[in-house]
């Protein structure tokens, strides 16, 4: 029996191997938050689950070859089952069953999770707006009257409440050590409770298809202790400019920046949650018009960016180089 059933235990290893080689990584099953941790429990439950499914099934078909299979003095086997109704049953009742065992536990940890963290739902949490452009990040703190570009700063231990929309196309907000992905849509503003147990600095991005820019718009999020924040937040209402709505405006024309920081936030004169149609109307005042996919000057100006972005690769390791000297 096990020399008929090397074969497919090979195509199974080897398939293994193959999807499991880019997944050396798997920053989603090494959560630093409560939420994270959540749906790590909920991911590895489903597949445990769903593993000792197909391992029963595998055994039942194992079992079938080779009790029924054709043999010398078989003296044959012809089952007549039409319309038993107790294999109807059976056959509808484990489906059930296991619909049932995967639904509830999601349901109950999706639901669980549309509110602050059950150890720390007692603080209050810490509001920023995330706010997509292609292909940037705009976070806002409201309460320290701070903006920022493509970063975050959080404490450590305390529930963050990030309300999420965009200014163009619909993004995914998703930080995979911090918890599970939600879309940020123009016109329409979405929550998501994030919460960090550990320093450290995660990274984050955009999740959902938005272009030839979608790559690289990501973002760091750098937690520390509330003093260290509560530093950076009042040394940085001191020392960084007011965002301007010149300023914010230009941020709305696609394409990719450096992280920015400013004393002041665009909440003063835009939400894009009223205003759907603000970065049209802002590229619209810039004179930008959209390259036309494919075209020859679409294809220059990837030129012309590319060649920048090694120019300032080949600017930072020189720099790299100079301090290590």
């Amino acid at each position: 029996m096990m020399q008929r059933l090397k074969p497919f235990l090979t195509f199974g290893l080897l398939m293994a191997v193959f999807m499991l080689s880019g997944c050396s990584d798997m920053v989603v099953l090494d959560p630093k938050g409560p939420v994270g941790e959540q749906q790590k429990d909920l991911i590895m439950y489903s597949i445990w689950f769903m593993l000792f499914i197909l391992l029963v099934v595998y055994a039942l078909t194992a079992f079938i070859v080779y009790k029924y299979r054709d043999r010398k003095n078989h003296k044959g086997y012809d089952p007549d089952n039409e319309g038993s109704h107790l294999l109807e049953t059976i056959w509808w009742i484990i489906p059930i069953i296991i619909t049932i065992a995967l639904a509830v536990p999601t349901v109950k940890t999706i639901y669980s999770l549309e509110g602050p963290p059950e150890e720390t739902k007692d603080q209050k949490p810490l509001v920023i707006h995330a706010t997509s452009v292609d292909w940037k990040w705009v976070f806002t703190y409201p309460e320290q009257d701070i903006e920022t570009v493509n970063y975050l700063h959080i404490p450590e231990d305390r529930p963050i409440l990030f309300k999420l929309t965009s200014a163009d196309s619909m993004a995914s907000f998703w930080v995979p050590q911090l918890g599970g992905q939600k879309y940020a849509m123009a016109g329409m503003e979405t929550e998501l409770y994030l919460q960090a147990d550990e320093q450290g600095t995660y990274e984050g991005r955009n999740s959902n298809f938005t272009g030839e820019g979608f790559t690289d718009h990501t973002f760091d999020v750098m937690a520390m202790s509330d003093e260290e924040f509560e530093k950076w937040a009042s040394e940085t209402n001191a020392e960084a400019p007011e965002l301007t709505k010149e300023q914010y405006d230009k941020l709305m024309l696609p394409g990719h920046v450096k992280e920015m920081t400013f004393s002041s936030t665009h909440l003063g004169f835009v939400n894009h949650v009223d205003e759907a149609d603000y970065a049209i109307k802002a590229r619209e005042r810039l004179g930008y018009e959209p390259l036309i996919p494919h075209s020859k000057a679409a294809k220059e100006k990837r030129e012309e960016e590319k060649k920048k972005k090694q120019e300032e690769q080949e600017e930072s390791e020189s720099h790299g180089d100079s301090h290590a000297h």
